[in-house]
């Protein structure tokens, strides 16, 4: 069927992905200490990202995209596709869902659909990918959201921060806290909830036994089985990691699909910090 698969620049797919499954990207903006506003991947690569990011002061500031961008998306989509499926980043982390609807509701198509992933980076990523291969395999558009909205109760998503850093600059821990958990090496594990949202669920000491305990915590589930599901690892500049864990995850797991491994984009880079690792299923 014809269908044009939309998400936005929080999801960290590759290019070759998005190319391969023919996936548009509507960009977030970020806002340095400095005023400098920059659109997501479009106007700031990951590495100019983690520069600009080492030297502020303060955090980014991530912003959604307008109605009037969702509007321009969904109407080319529209104009191409005939239907559009939109797929957010988390309504737990980002008003980007919202503004999405309120445009969709402008527009007032029946043909136009906002999912919301209530997951991040690579996650709803590979919600993006499942939604353009079971377009492509002919499923209807309110049957594709249908499922996805099924498969949403399996995912997992959990990760790891390398520095507390971002979370000092954030307001999230006092310095004096985050001062202590550096000097004693400490690592917390986050694992996204219910309603998209992560929460630390774990606190260890050291890198590699936080990599290992990620692993040790993916989980079967009700529906598709381990193996089966599409793994995602992102990062913040930390690639010899990424592999590292990607490497575990076969051993452990032997997954049938390719591990999607990329850099985090600013969107979610900002919060993870330099070193944040991730996995998506």
């Amino acid at each position: 069927m014809p269908l044009s698969v939309i998400t936005d620049t929080s999801c960290d797919l590759p290019d070759e992905e998005l190319q391969r499954y023919h996936i548009t990207m509507i960009p977030l903006k970020v806002t340095f200490d400095d005023g400098e506003t920059f659109l997501d991947r479009f106007e700031l690569t990951p590495p100019v990202f983690l520069k600009k990011m080492r030297m502020a002061k303060k955090l980014p500031k991530t912003a959604a995209p307008d109605p009037n961008t969702f509007l321009e998306h969904f109407e080319r989509g529209l104009r191409d596709k005939g239907e559009v499926l939109f797929v957010s980043l988390s309504s737990g982390l980002s008003s980007t869902f919202q503004t999405a609807k309120l445009a969709c509701n402008m527009l007032s198509s029946e043909q136009v659909k906002i999912f919301d992933s209530l997951t991040a980076s690579l996650g709803t990523g590979i919600t993006a990918i499942k939604a353009a291969q079971m377009a492509a395999a002919g499923l209807s558009l309110d049957n594709i959201v249908d499922r996805l909205t099924l498969m949403r109760k399996d995912r997992q998503v959990i990760f790891t921060l390398d520095t507390l850093e971002n979370v000092v600059k954030g307001g999230r821990l006092s310095r004096v806290e985050g001062l202590a958990g550096t000097l004693l090496n400490i690592k917390p594990i986050l694992m996204g909830n219910d309603r998209g949202v992560p929460e630390v669920v774990e606190k260890v000491r050291g890198r590699k036994k936080a990599i290992h305990r990620m692993v040790n915590m993916l989980s079967k589930t009700s529906g598709i089985p381990l193996n089966e599901r599409l793994f995602g690892i992102s990062h913040v500049n930390a690639e010899e990691d990424a592999h590292y864990l990607s490497e575990m995850i076969r051993k452990l797991h032997n997954p049938v699909n390719p591990i999607l491994i990329s850099e985090m984009s600013a969107t979610i880079g900002t919060y993870a910090g330099e070193g944040g690792l991730m996995i998506n299923i």
